[in-house]
């Protein structure tokens, strides 16, 4: 055996004494073998791919870019391929901030779409980083596919503006960790939590009235549930119809969608609605719906997402109720 050939069995050996053990399944693939000295490749375990609430997560996400990007005609499907080059990310900033960012329209060259991931990863993190956050994605990592980095760039805008989502909570996945050092490669597995709780992760915002309320003063709740039954029934009256209980009467949208025309003085169409839904996707319709009447009057976009009204989450229909309340309380 020649020196040469020695000195790989050697170095091949060395390698597998020092890197601990891969999970099963884990492929490292030629390219991650190829670092440079120090340098670092980071890939999702697969386990963690098959994680039930980071699909869950995934699926919040890709629904939520393609509600918000629903003018632009861009439908995202995977977060890995739609996302890589920057031309969705830089549309979804561009949407959330209302800002627009000198870049190319469409980039083909790898060179170009880098580019044009600096300039909205500039934006992104120039926002985000007087916030506290710590800027767990790159130009490489993006451009690379690692969705750990996508993902983590997405939570932070959907949290940082307020996305009218509900993130799962507890959200962790396991990564593959590839460093080069000496020459030698080794590899670790670490565990990256991507949300926390639903609290914690609002906590980063104002908690609002609602938060304080049910933590520290749920005995005040009758009262506010009280004066919002008050306030609505004196518009709902007019139609012959009354509440008596927030948390189920407003679930299916039908009161909601009712009191908004009520409110704004105009008759809702019954073609625009379900008058009696029949299932959660039309509750959920009617609900989206009701939220439209209220941003058309101006009303700010709700905190709460439709599914979670239709869900019988109290604190998102007191939420929507409470700020109808103060916009409409002095109205006839």
């Amino acid at each position: 055996m020649d020196a040469d050939k020695m000195s790989d069995l050697h170095e091949e050996g060395k390698n597998a004494i020092n890197a601990p053990m891969l999970p099963i399944g884990t492929d490292i693939h030629p390219e991650d073998t190829l670092l440079e000295e120090n340098a670092e490749r980071i890939m999702l375990d697969p386990t963690s791919r098959e994680n039930l609430k980071f699909k869950d997560l995934l699926k919040v996400l890709i629904d939520w870019i393609n509600s918000e990007l629903e003018e632009e005609r861009i439908i995202v499907k995977d977060l890995e391929e739609d996302c890589y080059d920057g031309q969705v990310l830089q549309k979804l900033f561009e949407k959330l901030s209302g800002r627009k960012l000198n870049v190319a329209e469409v980039t083909q060259s790898e060179i170009g779409q880098k580019q044009k991931l600096q300039t909205v990863l500039e934006a992104v993190n120039e926002l985000l980083r007087p916030h506290g956050w710590t800027i767990e994605w790159s130009v490489d990592s993006i451009h690379s596919k690692n969705l750990v980095a996508i993902v983590y760039l997405l939570v932070a805008l959907a949290m940082h503006f307020q996305a009218p989502i509900r993130l799962p909570e507890h959200v962790s996945v396991q990564v593959v960790v590839v460093k080069k050092r000496e020459g030698i490669l080794q590899t670790a597995l670490v565990t990256k939590e991507l949300t926390s709780t639903t609290e914690m992760m609002l906590g980063r915002f104002e908690r609002d009235a609602f938060d304080t309320l049910l933590d520290h003063a749920p005995d005040k709740l009758n009262v506010v549930k009280t004066s919002l039954i008050t306030f609505v029934n004196k518009h709902l009256n007019k139609l012959n119809l009354e509440v008596t209980e927030l948390e189920s009467q407003f679930a299916d949208g039908v009161y909601l969608v009712l009191l908004m025309g009520l409110l704004e003085d105009y008759f809702v169409p019954l073609y625009n609605f379900f008058l009696t839904p029949e299932n959660f996707e039309q509750k959920v319709h009617n609900v989206a719906f009701a939220f439209e009447l209220m941003q058309d009057g101006g009303l700010k976009k709700p905190k709460a997402r439709p599914e979670d009204v239709v869900n019988l989450n109290l604190k998102s229909t007191l939420r929507v109720l409470y700020n109808l309340f103060t916009n409409y309380k002095n109205s006839e």
